[in-house]
């Protein structure tokens, strides 16, 4: 199968709906009106401005190939580009490389570079460059430094060969037709050392400065190689943990754009700014340690999923809106997403029976951590709280920073249970196969040896009907095992200064400054 050009190449079909904690894509309006949001585009752009956008967490790396949170990756992306970069559609298209094509065994990747792009030292990028950057975030480099984080899916990677001044191409050692949504990854200067504290990319923006827990700023790259782009002159990321915080700095004027909103906080700002509203493509769960007692077995595992009322914490935290979703896929990926919403409904009994065949018939006690800086996640918590209590088991809620959110759950596995949302990249593969049994992001402690013989055969396939059952039957096979009790892809609710035009939603976790302008005054 050869692709170039980038023309026919969609890595999954996304409805018009995106983020609730990065970004999100369909809607937008003011007040009770909702307009698309590709009506912005009426808008008259004008150049320069800068505005303030309010981010819930600290950056955990400046240097993209050790960055670990989706939020700081959303930040990033303004600095960084690999040789492709998603767009509003979910398409991948031409970035630091202006084509590529697929070997018809799957497993040769050529990319033609685009001519002319620089880093923002005024450096031209070089298919060293190129060589370098992709060896460096693959693991292969000889010196790579150990706090890079390597991809599950680069592990395939065996080769990056420089073929001429204009040309690369990147070897695996099996078939992966999945591999081009990982080479989003950042493009950098091979013969620089100074990422973790002044990041060069080729990005709309350069970086400025950075103050931990409070800010990140960046500035217009002039030399950016799309014409028109971007309009701003300065954008900065202020890191307001506390959700009533933001709410406030909103009001009072110093925060232009913040896209955490609840229902309640969207109502008490819908007359003063812009909501743009979406979906998050992501998936929000109750994730268990299926390692932890009681979680090890899995009927405990089943008897929550009949004890939590998915549609009223809808209700309860977001007015009514998201999407119930009953595995680890979000309705975006939509060849691939395999319905399971009903699978477990709302039934105290059932949940009693399974407690009372597991062993546990008076229930059990256990703790829910939860990243603080999230509200959305710690009201969500608070609901299914007093929901366990209907079926006899008490839950209490540990809200952590998240920091060490990051280092005792997520790296550590310290913890019983936690409500958070798991991202991915454009490559349906990346939302599976952390439930791989030996993945290091399987922070869940999942492990199904059937489980991972069909992830490595749907990694392999060429066949695309092929690939589509086998990502099927794995969302049937976590359902059914119930590794965590998935809740929902949330709703997207992002409070943008009516000043503003531009805002777009994307497919994946990034707040995406180069598209957003200041409109003409009429």
């Amino acid at each position: 199968m050869k692709r170039s050009h980038f023309t026919l190449l969609t890595l999954m079909m996304l409805v018009l709906s995106i983020a609730l904690y990065g970004c999100g894509g369909g809607k937008t309006g003011t007040d009770d009106e909702k307009a698309p949001a590709d009506e912005q585009s009426s808008d008259t752009p004008v150049n320069g401005g800068s505005v303030v956008v309010g981010i819930s967490q600290d950056l955990d790396s400046l240097d993209p190939d050790k960055a670990v949170a989706a939020g700081t990756k959303e930040v990033l992306f303004n600095v960084f580009e690999g040789l492709v970069k998603p767009d509003k559609d979910g398409n991948l298209v031409p970035a630091v490389a202006e084509s590529y094509e697929i070997s018809p065994d799957g497993k040769v990747y050529t990319f033609k570079l685009r001519g002319n792009v620089k880093f923002h030292n005024g450096n031209l990028v070089t298919a060293d460059d190129i060589v370098y950057s992709l060896k460096r975030c693959a693991g292969l480099l000889d010196t790579t430094d150990p706090a890079v984080v390597v991809e599950s899916a680069l592990t395939n990677v065996s080769d990056v060969k420089k073929v001429d001044e204009t040309t690369v191409e990147v070897d695996l050692k099996e078939a992966d037709t999945e591999l081009i949504g990982y080479l989003t990854s950042a493009i950098i200067p091979k013969d620089y050392d100074k990422q973790d504290t002044a990041p060069i990319g080729t990005g709309p923006f350069k970086f400025v400065s950075y103050t931990p827990m409070e800010s990140f700023v960046v500035e217009k790259n002039e030399d950016y190689y799309q014409a028109g782009k971007p309009y701003l002159d300065k954008v900065t990321f202020k890191i307001i943990p506390n959700a009533d915080s933001a709410i406030m700095e909103l009001l009072a004027g110093s925060v232009d754009i913040f896209p955490y909103l609840t229902d309640t906080q969207a109502e008490q700002l819908k007359d003063t700014f812009t909501i743009a509203e979406g979906h998050m493509n992501l998936v929000q769960g109750l994730y268990l340690n299926n390692k932890a007692e009681p979680f090890n077995n899995v009927k405990v595992r089943q008897a929550l999923n009949y004890a939590v009322d998915k549609q009223a914490i809808l209700d309860l935290v977001a007015g009514g809106r998201g999407s119930i979703i009953g595995s680890n896929m979000f309705p975006g990926f939509a060849k691939y997403y395999e319905d399971l919403a009903d699978k477990y409904p709302y039934d105290v009994q059932k949940a009693k029976d399974l407690l009372a065949e597991a062993g546990y018939p008076d229930g059990f006690s256990f703790t829910i951590t939860v990243p603080s800086n999230y509200k959305f996640h710690v009201d969500t918590a608070q609901v299914i709280v007093e929901q366990l209590k209907q079926v006899g088991i008490t839950a209490s809620i540990q809200q952590v920073e998240w920091a060490s959110w990051i280092s005792d759950v997520y790296v550590g596995r310290n913890y019983e249970s936690t409500i958070i949302g798991l991202d991915a990249k454009l490559a349906a593969r990346d939302v599976l196969d952390r439930y791989e049994s030996k993945a290091e992001n399987n922070f869940l402690n999942y492990s199904n040896p059937q489980y991972d013989d069909i992830l490595g055969k749907a990694i392999a396939s060429l066949d695309d009907k092929e690939k589509i059952n086998y990502y099927k039957t794995l969302q049937t096979m976590l359902n059914e095992d119930a590794a965590a009790v998935y809740i929902q892809d949330p709703a997207l609710l992002v409070a943008i200064n009516k000043k503003l035009g531009g805002y777009t939603f994307y497919p994946v976790y990034v707040q995406d400054m180069a598209s957003v302008y200041y409109k003409a005054e009429e």
